[in-house]
């Protein structure tokens, strides 16, 4: 199955340089089609990937969630959040549901170019995105704050 050499070859390529990056790949789930997993730095940032065979590039996510009685905050915000978001060369998703406000942010990077250097600089802008948007939404890092301040 060339199909599937393909996605075993991608994740493969994926797992190597986000390791070299610093990163474990966390639960990692290949499907036929898909693989999508999560990773985690040394720092404690965790992000998700996403691998799709009918698509040509490898695709980091960041998922905000809100209670739906933050929905005026979430809405207040929300054109700030994209303008970070562009910034940083990440779209956006939202979605609401009875339970809660979920705001997504992804980051994508073509196979043709993926080497440790382009990765590298994807995932730093990435990251800046997602720390950016975190001080907006005034999210305490509890990661870093232990890191200044010792445990509580």
């Amino acid at each position: 199955m060339k199909y599937s050499k393909l996605m075993k070859e991608r994740v493969r390529r994926v797992g190597v340089l986000l390791r070299e990056l610093g990163y474990e790949i966390l639960d990692g789930e290949l499907l036929e089609d898909t693989y999508s997993a999560g990773f985690e730095g040394t720092d404690g940032f965790q992000g998700g990937i996403y691998i799709d065979r009918e698509s040509k590039f490898l695709e980091l996510a960041y998922t905000f969630s809100f209670s739906t009685n933050l929905s005026d905050f979430v809405q207040n915000k929300l054109e700030e959040m994209c303008q970070i978001c562009y910034e940083y060369g990440c779209h956006t998703n939202l979605q609401t549901s009875p339970a809660d406000i979920s705001f997504s942010l992804f980051s994508k990077i073509y196979y043709a170019g993926l080497n440790y250097y382009a990765l590298k600089e994807t995932v730093r802008d990435f990251r800046e995105a997602t720390e950016s948007l975190t001080e907006l939404l005034e999210l305490r890092n509890e990661l870093g704050k232990e890191a200044r301040d010792g445990p509580t």
